[in-house]
C-alpha cells in the first residue's frame, strides 16, 4: 500500500535544472520535486508521495485528508 500526504506550498524554486518546492506538512517542512504538477503554484495544496507532488487538490479536501489520517493514528494509538 502507497501513502501520499497532503500539504500547501510555500516556495518554488529551481534546483538542478528541476522545478522543486518547499511544502508544509502541519509545521513540518520537506523539500519536493514538482516535475509531475508543473501547473502548481504558491498556496496550492499538493498529494506528494516519495517526495513528488503527484497531483493538486483543493484545501478544503486537503484538511479532510489531514483529518482522516489524525484520526487512524489515533486509533492506532488507543489500540496499542
Amino acid at each position: 500500500m502507497c501513502l501520499a500526504i497532503p500539504g500547501k506550498l510555500t516556495d518554488i524554486y529551481e534546483k538542478d535544472s528541476l522545478r522543486m518546492a518547499k511544502i508544509d506538512f502541519g509545521g513540518v517542512a520537506r523539500e519536493i520535486c514538482l516535475a509531475y504538477t508543473p501547473e502548481a503554484k504558491l498556496g496550492d495544496y499538493a498529494l506528494v508521495h516519495v517526495g513528488f507532488a503527484i497531483s493538486l487538490m483543493d484545501e478544503t479536501e486537503a484538511q479532510e485528508t489531514l483529518q482522516l489520517l489524525k484520526q487512524v493514528s489515533e486509533a492506532g494509538h488507543e489500540a496499542s
